[in-house]
């Protein structure tokens, strides 16, 4: 691994890492790093989780030092996000690295508009039925689990739809991702996928960022986490676009 590369690693973990605490959607920003890297792109998928794991630990961490609760809450929601994330990782790691970028492409598009429509608080709104949120955190599983880019949004859009406020719904977010993280990369060691020197070269800077951005979401509050959100759009839009790739081919 070049220098460079190891550089663009850290410089992009910092960055996905800060987004990826306060909204998601900052694996659309490591996958494509590590396969500039020189990574296949199921094995980027696979690499990137030690990162994922390393930065949503540190964000949980953060949080939970800064105030922040609304964990009480959450089993509904990490019981099937458990079970799906292992479906999920093990489905995934079938796939060659071809059809994991058609799949990765495919799935992204619903991103895109979960980023423009921005998830709003409804205070008023009745709680979803038990059978309801099972059924949708068992989707964020087996996606989160397979692909993991932009789950942070699927889950933060999901969240606010049950009644959380922004804040206290990235905190039941990050750890949900957690959790999500915590059962899909054994399957993906296992099975031989993760390259650990770039993986290890972005947890680093991941984390970094997951401990600065857990900072900027409570003190900065929903108004930066809807910032950042865009963000994160637009960095799903790039990946669409081929705009990383586009780079690669220029460098």
């Amino acid at each position: 691994m070049e220098w460079w590369e190891a550089l663009l690693l850290v410089l992009g973990g910092i960055a996905a890492g800060l987004i990826n605490s306060v909204a998601g959607g900052g694996s659309t920003l490591t996958v494509p790093l590590l396969v500039l890297a020189g990574v296949p792109g199921n094995n980027a998928n696979a690499s990137n989780r030690v990162g994922i794991f390393t930065s949503t630990a540190a964000a949980a961490r953060t949080f939970r030092k800064l105030g922040v609760r609304g964990l009480s809450r959450a089993t509904p929601i990490l019981i099937p996000i458990v079970v799906g994330s292992l479906i999920g990782a093990f489905a995934i790691t079938r796939l060659t690295d071809d059809n994991f970028e058609r799949v990765f492409g495919l799935l992204m598009l619903p991103i895109i508009f979960l980023s423009i429509r921005k998830p709003k608080v409804k205070l008023e709104s009745e709680p979803w039925p038990m059978w309801v949120t099972t059924v949708v955190f068992l989707g964020v599983g087996l996606y989160g689990g397979a692909v993991q880019a932009g789950v942070g949004l699927i889950m933060l859009a999901a969240l606010t739809r049950a009644g959380f406020d922004l804040v206290t719904a990235n905190n039941v977010k990050v750890v949900a991702n957690l959790t999500l993280t915590a059962v899909a990369l054994p399957v993906f060691i296992i099975q031989g996928k993760v390259e650990w020197l770039p993986a290890a070269i972005l947890a680093v800077g991941l984390t970094t960022g997951a401990w600065i951005g857990a900072h900027a979401a409570v003190r900065g509050g929903e108004r930066f986490i809807r910032a950042a959100m865009v963000v994160a759009a637009l960095l799903l839009a790039g990946k669409l676009l081929g705009v990383y790739s586009w780079i690669g081919d220029q460098i």
